[in-house]
């Protein structure tokens, strides 16, 4: 299978990347279509920054971020826009609109988020993450092993299949970056060996373990290509535009 590139955009003023470039609408609009261009299959979008010590939203301010960004996007793109969000008031909101991608980094280990997505039915991303909190889950480091991501996302991906989510809604995110140990973060690049019968999304663009240069193409390439090679269906990025040259290996 191709893999495919879904394009990273942060209408936020205080992502560790590219905080505040695109926290007005129209620049937001304009940069999705720019993602969509340079070979993006999804956009990815999110209101709430996960780096140490960022700004934690409620579900009203998250909203009044994301509205007239998915209000012009999800009608335009059905089905290729993915919502970075652990607000289950938000995502019922989104997906009042039309169909999107629910992107849960807290790995729908909220309740009223489990209740939501059973009864809507929509493709879930679901990524590994130590506890309910982001940012401390960047403090501190508690999962050393492939096997504790595996274990964790199959036990939660299994508990939405019983409860009637269709398989083929279910992409798996191991995490990388969210309490992980950096040589944790460099296996977990592999991680599409460890689960073949989901497909998997791999997030490590500009992430610390890639080194000091990881705001530069070619250490995000050379994770792309090792995540690639090893069956990822899925790479979140940045730029898009650089990585279009791995959607064939």
């Amino acid at each position: 299978m191709t893999v495919q590139l879904i394009g990273i955009l942060n209408v936020t003023p205080d992502s560790f990347s590219d905080g505040g470039q695109f926290l007005d609408p129209d620049k937001a609009i304009a940069h999705a279509g720019q993602l969509f261009a340079d070979g993006a299959s999804i956009v990815d979008v999110g209101a709430e920054s996960t780096r140490p010590n960022a700004e934690q939203l409620t579900d009203e301010e998250e909203w009044l971020r994301l509205e007239p960004v998915l209000r012009e996007l999800i009608p335009r793109h059905p089905g290729k826009i993915s919502l970075d969000s652990h607000h289950p008031a938000t995502v019922r909101r989104a997906l009042a609109i039309g169909p999107v991608i629910v992107n849960d980094i807290t790995g729908m280990h909220n309740p009223e988020m489990v209740r939501l997505v059973l009864e809507l039915k929509p493709k879930v991303i679901i990524m590994q993450l130590p506890g309910t909190d982001a940012q401390q889950a960047h403090r501190n480091p508690t999962i050393t092993t492939a096997q504790q991501v595996k274990d964790d996302l199959l036990k939660q991906a299994a508990a939405l299949e019983t409860g009637g989510l269709p398989h083929g809604n279910i992409i798996l995110d191991p995490g990388i970056g969210f309490g992980k140990t950096m040589e944790l973060n460099r296996e977990l690049l592999q991680f599409a060996q460890q689960v073949p019968d989901y497909p998997v999304m791999i997030g490590y663009s500009r992430k610390r373990f890639l080194g000091d240069d990881r705001m530069e193409l070619a250490p995000n390439l050379e994770a792309g290509k090792i995540a690639t090679l090893n069956g990822a269906a899925y790479l979140r990025v940045h730029d898009v535009a650089g990585h279009r040259q791995l959607l064939h290996l």
